[in-house]
C-alpha cells in the first residue's frame, strides 16, 4: 500500500515546483485526500484554536454528551448501532453570512479566534483550488468562479469532538460517508487518530500529524472535473482512549450556484454518448444529500442526472 500523502507547500515556491504539482495531483487522482505541511497558518495560532476548542469542550458540551449516551442507553451496547454517531458537535456558519453570534456558550476570545481561523482557511481554500485549477488545465480562478453563485460560496465549520468509547466495536464516531460540497480543510488532533478513508477496497489511516490540515475533496469537485479527481469514503473510528478533536471547514459552492463538469475535461467521445456527470444547482443536491448522507454517492448522481437542470450554463 503506497504511503498517505504528505505535501510541504513550501516547496511550491523553490525547484520543487513540478514535483510538488505532481503530488498534488497524484493525491487528488488516487486519494482524495492529503495532509499539508507549511500551509501558512502560524503553529502558536493553531496551538490556541487548539486549546480553546477543548476547553469549550470540557466546559460546555462534555457533560451534554454523557447525559445523551445515558439517555440513548450506549453505554454497554450488545448490537452494533448504525443509526447514529459517537460524536459532541456543532456548526458555524462563515459564509454567505455568520451565524457565530448566535451560538451559545462560546467565549469572547474563542469567537474571535474562529472568526480569524476561518479567514485563513478560506484563503487556503482558494489558493488550493487554483493550483487544481493549474493541475487540470484550466484558468486560474475558474473552480472559485464555478462555486460561486449570485452570492459568493458557502463555508461553515463542524466542530467535533469524539470522546472515549467503551464500545468502539459497536458504533462509529462517524459513519462512512463522502461529503457533498467542494474542498474540505481539517484540522484534527494531533494525539488521538481515528480518521480513516477507503482506498483499494481497504480503510486506511489518516495519520495525525502536529500543525498539518487535511484536505479532501467533496463531491461537486468530482463532477465538475468529470470524474478525473474524486470525492473518497471516510469515516471516524471512536476510541477507548482520549477524546479527538476534529475541525472539518468546509468550502462550498454557493446555494444557486449551477454545477456542472468543466467543458475543458469532457472528451468529445463522452459528450456524444451522454457519459456525463450531471448538471444540478448545488442547494438541489445539498437537499437529496441530507438524506442519504451515509449511502453510497453514485445514486445521488444519477437522480441528479434524472432531474437534470435546465438552467443554462454560464461562461464564466
Amino acid at each position: 500500500m503506497a504511503t498517505f500523502p504528505v505535501i510541504n507547500l513550501d516547496k511550491l515556491n523553490g525547484e520543487e515546483r513540478a514535483a510538488t504539482m505532481a503530488q498534488i495531483n497524484d493525491a487528488c487522482e488516487n486519494w482524495g485526500f492529503f495532509e499539508l505541511l507549511n500551509h501558512g497558518i502560524p503553529h502558536d495560532f493553531l496551538d490556541t484554536v487548539e486549546r480553546l476548542t477543548k476547553e469549550h469542550y470540557k466546559k460546555c458540551m462534555e457533560q451534554r454528551f454523557k447525559e445523551l449516551v445515558a439517555s440513548k442507553a450506549l453505554e454497554g451496547l450488545q448490537a452494533e448501532v448504525t443509526d447514529m454517531d459517537w460524536e459532541s458537535t456543532f456548526f458555524l456558519r462563515h459564509l454567505p453570512e455568520s451565524n457565530m453570534s448566535e451560538i451559545p456558550d462560546l467565549t469572547h476570545e474563542y469567537r474571535k479566534v474562529m472568526k480569524e481561523f476561518a479567514l485563513k482557511l478560506e484563503k487556503l481554500a482558494e489558493e488550493l483550488l487554483d493550483l487544481l485549477c493549474e493541475n487540470l488545465g484550466l484558468d486560474k480562478g475558474y473552480l472559485k468562479n464555478a462555486f460561486h453563485g449570485t452570492r459568493g460560496p458557502t463555508f461553515g465549520t463542524k466542530v467535533s469532538n469524539y470522546p472515549p468509547c467503551p464500545t468502539p466495536d459497536k458504533i462509529k464516531g462517524l459513519r462512512a460517508h463522502t461529503d457533498a460540497g467542494g474542498i474540505i480543510l481539517l484540522f484534527q488532533d494531533a494525539q488521538v487518530s481515528g480518521l480513516q478513508l477507503l482506498k483499494d477496497g481497504e480503510w486506511v489511516d489518516v495519520p495525525p500529524m502536529r500543525h498539518s490540515i487535511v484536505i479532501n475533496l467533496g463531491d461537486q469537485l468530482e463532477v465538475i472535473t468529470n470524474g478525473k479527481y474524486k470525492s473518497v469514503e471516510h469515516r471516524v473510528i471512536a476510541q477507548t482512549n482520549g477524546a479527538r478533536m476534529s475541525i472539518a471547514s468546509f468550502y462550498n459552492p454557493g446555494g444557486d450556484a449551477v454545477i456542472h463538469p468543466a467543458p475543458a475535461l469532457v472528451d468529445k467521445e463522452a459528450e456524444e454518448n451522454k457519459q456525463l456527470y450531471p448538471k444540478f444547482v448545488f442547494e438541489d443536491y445539498m437537499k437529496l444529500y441530507a438524506g442519504l448522507k451515509f449511502q453510497a454517492k453514485a445514486p445521488r448522481f444519477e437522480a441528479m442526472k434524472a432531474r437534470e437542470t435546465t438552467v443554462p450554463i454560464a461562461t464564466a
